[in-house]
C-alpha cells in the first residue's frame, strides 16, 4: 500500500507563498500570539487577586463575582 501526500486544507505551505504574503502572515502570527502572551499574563495575574476593581467598584472578590455594565 502506497500513502498518498495529499495535503490538507487547514495547513498553509510557507514555501510555496510569495515573499511578501509569507511576511505579511508571519507577523499577523507573531502580533498574534504576543498578544495572547499578554492576555494569559494578565488573566493569571487578576486570579491571584483577592479584590478586582474597575474604575472604584468591584468586579470580583473572592468566591463571589459582580457583573458590571461598560
Amino acid at each position: 500500500m502506497t500513502a498518498k501526500n495529499k495535503k490538507s486544507k487547514g495547513k498553509i505551505d510557507l514555501l510555496e507563498m510569495p515573499e511578501p504574503e509569507r511576511v505579511n502572515m508571519i507577523e499577523k502570527l507573531r502580533q498574534t500570539l504576543r498578544q495572547n502572551i499578554a492576555e494569559t499574563k494578565m488573566w493569571n495575574y487578576l486570579l491571584q487577586c483577592e479584590t478586582v476593581t474597575i474604575n472604584g467598584q468591584v468586579v470580583f472578590s473572592g468566591e463571589e463575582t459582580f457583573l458590571m455594565d461598560f
